[in-house]
């Protein structure tokens, strides 16, 4: 992990007072992943495939592996990436699943009583093709390809 300097300055401390804390490191790849991930509109998810074919260079796993390095707050709407089944993938630690779940139907996002979400219904249709509702609330990227998003 990369280590950062953060300055703290206010009343009450003395000025220039600063402290390390960790702050994780972002791996290369991981960067246009969590672009394509961040224009996942609310109420709709997308699969780890779906999201490895719009990056292009990487795998399905890949985009697994990304979304458990995020840790913490993040603006990385995670929880709207589910597997090809429609199905929440099982965690290996931790409540993440349930937390996972519980986001998405506050989201509007629907589970069948086997905890599945209907793909037809829910999934992002992706970069290039929008509603005209999406498009009315400026919810599309205008075409711009991973690396041009921010």
């Amino acid at each position: 992990m990369k280590t950062a300097l953060l300055k703290r300055r206010s009343s009450g401390i003395a000025p220039g007072w600063a402290k390390e804390i960790e702050k994780p490191e972002i791996k290369p790849g991981y960067a246009r992943i969590y672009r394509v991930v961040r224009q996942i509109p609310p109420g709709k998810v997308a699969t780890y495939g779906q999201i490895a074919k719009i990056v292009d260079w990487c795998t399905a796993r890949m985009v697994g592996y990304a979304m458990a390095a995020l840790r913490g707050r993040t603006d990385v709407p995670w929880q709207r990436v589910i597997n090809s089944k429609g199905e929440i993938s099982t965690r290996s630690r931790g409540d993440g699943a349930l937390r996972q779940r519980k986001l998405l139907e506050k989201e509007g996002i629907r589970f069948d009583p086997k905890g599945r979400v209907n793909l037809r219904k829910a999934r992002w249709k992706g970069l290039y093709a929008h509603s005209a509702e999406e498009r009315k609330h400026g919810e599309v990227n205008h075409g711009q390809s991973p690396d041009e998003m921010e």
